[in-house]
């Protein structure tokens, strides 16, 4: 019999997530609503309308680090914050990726 790969913290980071999602859809649906005001602009609204999706991105990944750091500092020891930071980022890369490419840089 073949065991899967051990995921320690798949679970609490999955919870984590849907937390996320339950407490700031006001601020997911202005991201979609900015995004598509931004896909039919024309090009001279363009600029500020992306600079308009970017600051909203800004905003949900500040979100999550803080979630993600605030638990890795006060809940777990050195040993298994590299683990569950790393967890955390590809979790969110894997099911929030507008919020990946800066999460790993916070």
């Amino acid at each position: 019999m073949r065991l899967g790969r051990r995921r320690p913290f798949a679970d609490l980071i999955a919870r984590q997530l849907d937390l996320f999602v339950a407490d700031n859809g006001d601020l997911l649906r202005r991201i979609e609503e900015a995004e598509s005001l931004y896909r039919e602009a024309d090009r001279d609204g363009a600029t500020q309308l992306w600079g308009d999706v970017v600051d909203l991105v800004e905003e949900g990944t500040e979100l999550l680090a803080d979630a993600r750091d605030h638990y890795a500092w006060n809940q777990l020891g050195e040993d298994a914050q590299e683990e569950y930071i790393a967890a955390f980022n590809l979790a969110v890369a894997k099911r929030l990726p507008r919020f990946a490419l800066e999460i790993e840089n916070r």
